[in-house]
């Protein structure tokens, strides 16, 4: 199986990080909520954290969110003491995982502290004297430093309702970036303490939004993205988050018709971008990528370059450019260079042009920072491709660690099932495979998960069950070598050996370094059909 990067989509972006000092989404300036007489849990400035912080006096810190670069290498190390063992396929081991880990990674800061310096962006802006957030320091600067300065602000201000819900989306992006699902869990309890102080404002409900997104619980992104809309129509984050949600539920008309709509009210990258993914799921690269390379005409920032470039080198990526994919990652790490997605597709498209030792050691680089199932997928299956002693076992610690990283998510309130789904069809529980994946599909029916559905049927010797759901997730012109693969080997073993010779074909002329392993395996099917002609 090729690897992917959860729900196969592109990393998106809303805003990047949300803005204190803003009249944010054309809402009420963020950071100025009404000072009310009688509030709920008054003086639980922790309440972000843990229920039984305590009053903003130093008997509770906010949480710094800050567990960053200094703070990786403890965690990786955490994940890789829990995932030890693993090619020993870890019945009794993961039964604990998700608590060792949740654990590990929270590390003390489930509530208000923690410390560390990951980053986000690039640069920092100090705190005004007052004590509020300086004007643009989570749009423009280091993610942590922002969060710093909202917890300092909400000390000072505990009923700023708009400042929390800025807080709860800033641990959303923070735990996104980190790929740190144990955030989840206080941007929950901020979301929740800013709809306390003002039900209903537009602001936490489209944090709240974002969260469920990440969550992966669509239905409930949509739902909230909807709500913040009725009251404020402009609200560029609840805009991006319900055409993300439309997409992951295979909505895609109603996607596109999302995405038309947002950029009639809110033109911008984050629009920008998704009106690009959602064209190239239906099959119009040339649309996705003329609307890319305006956006990244556009981009005036080192964030928004280096997010928009990353998103034109997948595109280029995925349609076998492999060097012009190399020249986007390029441009994308000028503007940041420790832009994690640009260093991990930079890696896949080194791996794919034939420069495997350089995509070994990107890619070692990545997982070493972040321990994210994608790229532990891809340098495992690197790993065996390249076939040298101790690699095989090198390949059975990465996989073993996208299973502890999967626990991890869910002890956070993460749906993982489709990334558990694409990792043991082919690297794993074939079994756990198919529950996850059945269970995906029955949350919603997008492409990828009809992929995964496909495939996990395919190595559990269901075949005939399988072919509908490739050729389903093929059905919207989406251009994708990985699934014509799939959907050419499951045909192959239904009988159907010339429409396997086609699809192993067009995937193998579309994107020939798609999988290392995969592709392989594509050429000698492809050769064996092409044999008795």
């Amino acid at each position: 199986m090729p690897p992917r990067t959860t729900d196969s989509a592109p990393e998106r972006r809303d805003d990047d990080h949300p803005r204190p000092d803003q009249q944010t989404d054309g809402q009420r300036p963020v950071g100025r909520g009404p000072q009310r007489a009688s509030v709920p849990g008054e003086g639980a400035v922790a309440e972000a954290g843990d229920a039984a912080e305590g009053e903003p006096d130093g008997h509770a810190s906010p949480p710094t969110g800050n567990e960053g670069d200094a703070g990786a290498e403890p965690r990786v190390a955490a994940i890789r003491r829990a995932a030890d063992g693993g090619r020993r396929w870890r019945a009794a081991h993961l039964a604990g995982c998700a608590a060792l880990l949740a654990v590990a990674l929270t590390g003390g800061a489930i509530a208000f502290g923690g410390t560390g310096n990951g980053r986000a962006g690039a640069g920092a802006e100090a705190v005004s004297a007052a004590g509020a957030p300086a004007a643009g320091v989570l749009a423009r600067g280091d993610l942590d430093a922002g969060i710093r300065s909202l917890q300092k602000h909400l000390r000072a201000q505990p009923r700023d309702f708009g400042s929390w819900a800025t807080l709860g989306t800033a641990y959303v992006e923070q735990a996104r970036t980190k790929g740190d699902p144990s955030r989840y869990p206080q941007a929950e309890r901020a979301l929740k303490r800013s709809l306390e102080l003002d039900p209903g404002n537009d602001q936490a409900l489209a944090g709240r939004a974002a969260l469920a997104a990440a969550r992966h619980d669509f239905t409930g992104a949509l739902k909230d993205a909807d709500r913040a809309l009725k009251q404020n129509p402009y609200s560029e984050r609840a805009l991006c988050t319900r055409i993300d949600a439309l997409v992951e539920l295979g909505r895609y008309e109603d996607a596109a018709e999302a995405a038309r709509t947002a950029d009639d009210r809110r033109p911008g990258v984050p629009v920008f971008t998704r009106y690009a993914y959602v064209n190239e799921l239906r099959g119009d690269v040339r649309t996705a990528r003329d609307v890319l390379e305006r956006a990244l005409e556009a981009a005036d920032s080192p964030g928004d370059i280096a997010y928009v470039a990353t998103a034109l080198g997948q595109l280029a990526w995925n349609q076998g450019e492999y060097k012009t994919a190399l020249g986007h990652y390029a441009r994308a790490l000028a503007a940041d260079e420790d832009y994690l997605p640009a260093l991990e597709g930079r890696a896949r498209a080194q791996a794919a042009n034939g420069d495997r030792a350089a995509a070994v050691e990107g890619l070692e680089q990545v997982v070493a920072r972040f321990p994210l199932p994608g790229p532990l997928v891809a340098l495992g299956e690197l790993y065996e491709d390249r076939g040298a002693d101790g690699d095989r076992a090198k390949a059975g610690d990465q996989y073993a660690l996208v299973d502890a990283w999967t626990s991890l998510a869910r002890a956070g309130g993460v749906n993982a099932d489709l990334d558990s789904a694409m990792a043991a069809a082919d690297h794993g529980d074939k079994k756990e495979a198919l529950r996850a994946a059945r269970a995906e599909w029955n949350r919603r029916h997008s492409v990828h998960t009809a992929d995964a559905l496909a495939w996990a049927l395919h190595v559990n010797g269901r075949d005939g069950e399988a072919l509908p759901y490739a050729r389903r997730a093929t059905a919207t012109g989406y251009r994708n070598a990985g699934f014509l693969y799939h959907r050419g080997v499951i045909e192959r073993a239904t009988g159907n050996d010339g429409e396997a010779r086609d699809h192993l074909k067009a995937a193998l002329d579309l994107n020939p370094g798609f999988s290392p392993l995969g592709a392989r395996e594509a050429r000698t099917a492809l050769k064996d059909l092409e044999g008795p002609r």
